[in-house]
Parts: structure tokens; sequence; C-alpha cells
């Protein structure tokens, strides 16, 4: 199976998760990949900067109409929701879902929408039920669902809860994941175009 775009979602430890499995992605990692982390709506740049110390690859907050490029880390800008479309990356200021704005839920369900079998969608830490919603659409079209093992999370309620709509989900450590993305083989398009 091949894959076009990643999307990861976290919130209460998500840094420390965030930290280790992007840092083990390699430098020749192609696939783009959108990371939700629930933060402070006057955070700023703060974690695109931190997580850019990981890795080589290019790590950026989105910006409305962000084209999407392979091996770009996207990262979902505070009091934002970022919707997924083919090609491109777009913000909304809609009201926030779950209390959450970003919004993981929000992003899943627009790339699994938008990618359908293309799509991984992995849901990390966290200590509230967002993205499980979001990770079933990722499953029921036809992409590949992974959770990290909820008894290796800083806070297991996100991971269990996804677990709870998605039963069949990959259920990994971060290691583990890290892995797995690094394994994945990436849609020859994408690594073309980054489209």
């Amino acid at each position: 199976m091949t894959y076009e775009i990643a999307v990861i979602g976290t919130s209460w430890g998500g840094l420390a998760a965030l930290h280790q499995i992007l840092g083990a992605l390699p430098s020749s990692f192609r696939l783009p990949v959108v990371v939700v982390q629930h933060r402070h709506k006057d955070s700023g740049q703060f974690l695109p900067r931190v997580l850019q110390d990981d890795t080589s690859l290019c790590v950026c907050d989105v910006e409305d109409k962000t084209p999407i490029v392979s091996g770009n880390i996207y990262i979902a800008p505070a009091n934002y929701h970022v919707l997924i479309e083919r090609g491109h990356l777009s913000l909304s200021t809609d009201e926030p879902v779950a209390f959450s704005r970003p919004s993981i839920d929000v992003t899943f369900i627009s790339a699994a929408d938008a990618y359908r079998k293309g799509v991984v969608g992995i849901v990390l830490t966290g200590a509230n039920s967002d993205g499980a919603r979001g990770l079933k659409r990722v499953s029921d079209r036809g992409g590949l669902a992974i959770v990290q093992r909820p008894e290796t999370a800083e806070s297991s309620i996100m991971p269990a809860a996804a677990l709870r709509q998605v039963p069949g989900a990959r259920v990994l450590t971060l290691a583990e994941i890290a892995d797995v993305l690094a394994a994945l083989t990436v849609a020859p398009a994408q690594r073309r175009t980054g489209t």
C-alpha cells in the first residue's frame, strides 16, 4: 500500500511524544505530515521551533493555502482549525470542536475525505477524546489507523477513546510508530510533485 499524507493528533504529553517520533524519521523521509497538537491560543510559533531541533526535515506552521510538499512537517497553528484539501492546507476560525481549536477531528476528517486510503492517521497521548471520530473516518475511508499504546502514553484517555472507535487500529509504542512511518511506501506522484 502506498500513502500520500500522514496526520498526527495529540494533546497532553504530546510534545515529548512528537520529539520521539519526529526525531527518529530519516532525512530521506518523503511523506508530508500534518501535526495537530492542542495548545494555548497565545502560544505563537514556539512548537515548530522546538520540534525543528529534532529533525532535518522542514517543520513549519500552517498558513492559509499552504501547498503540501513531500517530506515537510506542518504544525497546526494556535487557535485555527487545519483543513486538508488535495494539494494544500487551509485554515479556519470556525467554532472550537470539543473545546479545541485546532481540532484533531476536523483535520483527520478533512484528510480522510480528500485522500481516502492514502491517509495515515495517528492518535497519540492526550486527556480528551478529540481524534477518535476523525480516526474512525480515516479507517472507514480505507486509510491506515494507528494509536499509541495507551499504557505507554502520558495520558491514556485520547488513545483509549480512539481505540473504542477504531478497535482494529494498529496499537504501537512511539518507537514502533516512528519505525512504521519510516518504512511506509509513498505514492509516486507524492514523491515527484508534493501534491
